[in-house]
């Protein structure tokens, strides 16, 4: 390898898939008593989390970054066997992950000043971040030097797209993400979001009465945007993520490729399980639909 690839937890990547791609990833914390704060994935499982919250309707789990301490020993780790570093930190518009990786940069160069490190604001988060991750595996893997590969995987990122729903606003409420009283309207009236994430922030994309209806309106959107992008799948990678129940993830998945295929688009999406950075704010009923376009792996 020329270089070692480290991702805050913000990515959703499977463990497995990350271990057999050689992706280190620095986990989010989580609390559920506002006191005691657990490594996600660590000390905790997202199924577990996922349940927690499920039992729990009525309280509201937080979760905190990596600090730079974390950060830095996954650098100091790649530094030790002599391998260069590019890290991919979720969007700065949701998070400081990128400002406290910077930092543990610093730290890290005052013992190995001749270690290159990149970190990447990836615009994104959950499994669109993961797409982005794997962009850069591959572009690794075809033995792109380190220059060209964070040339390549910033050329990429204004691409991405995340497309979703939410079971109810009680979460985006409670964050702050929606005026109160606009979320007092919508527990009311049973409303489902629709949401966008693009360029590092969150838009509004409508709003539907169902659960059903909600997932056919996020595949409109996201057959809307590929159709107006890209000419065929090869030129994107796309995934599927949900939280609680992972059989409304299959149903889900199976609804927007019904929505690609209506443009002639026959494509294969992984579903992954959205974790706790984005779901402390979701709720446990996420569902969503990330595409960025592929890197160049061109020579």
């Amino acid at each position: 390898m020329s270089y070692r690839i480290i991702s805050d937890g913000s990515c959703d990547l499977p463990e497995e898939l990350a271990r057999e791609n050689g992706i280190h990833i620095v986990p989010f914390y989580v609390t559920m008593d506002d006191r005691t704060y657990i490594k996600e994935n660590v000390e905790i499982s997202k199924s577990d989390f996922y349940k927690w919250m499920v039992e729990h309707p009525d309280k509201f789990p937080k979760s905190s970054m990596p600090p730079a301490t974390d950060f830095l020993a996954a650098f100091e780790e790649a530094a030790k066997a002599g391998e260069d570093i590019i890290c991919l930190t979720i969007t700065r518009k949701f998070s400081s992950c990128l400002e406290v990786a910077m930092a543990a940069k610093e730290l890290l160069y005052d013992e190995y000043p001749n270690i290159r490190v990149e970190v990447i604001d990836s615009t994104v988060d959950t499994v669109l971040q993961g797409l982005v991750v794997m962009e850069l595996v591959k572009l690794r893997d075809a033995g792109f030097d380190f220059e060209e590969s964070v040339r390549r995987i910033k050329a990429i990122l204004p691409s991405g797209r995340i497309f979703f729903t939410v079971g109810n606003l009680d979460y985006l409420r409670a964050g702050g993400r929606i005026g109160k009283l606009a979320g007092m309207a919508g527990a009311l009236l049973g409303i489902r979001p629709l949401i966008t994430l693009k360029e590092g922030e969150i838009f509004p994309s409508g709003i539907t009465r169902s659960r059903k209806k909600s997932m056919d309106m996020v595949g409109k959107l996201a057959a809307s945007y590929v159709k107006e992008n890209f000419a065929s799948p090869a030129e994107y990678a796309a995934s599927i993520g949900y939280g609680y129940d992972y059989a409304e993830g299959e149903v889900f998945r199976d609804r927007i490729a019904e929505h690609l295929a209506a443009i002639g688009h026959d494509v294969t999406m992984p579903i992954h399980h959205i974790g706790a950075a984005i779901s402390v704010h979701t709720g446990p009923y996420p569902l969503g639909f990330g595409i960025v376009r592929k890197a160049d792996l061109t020579k």
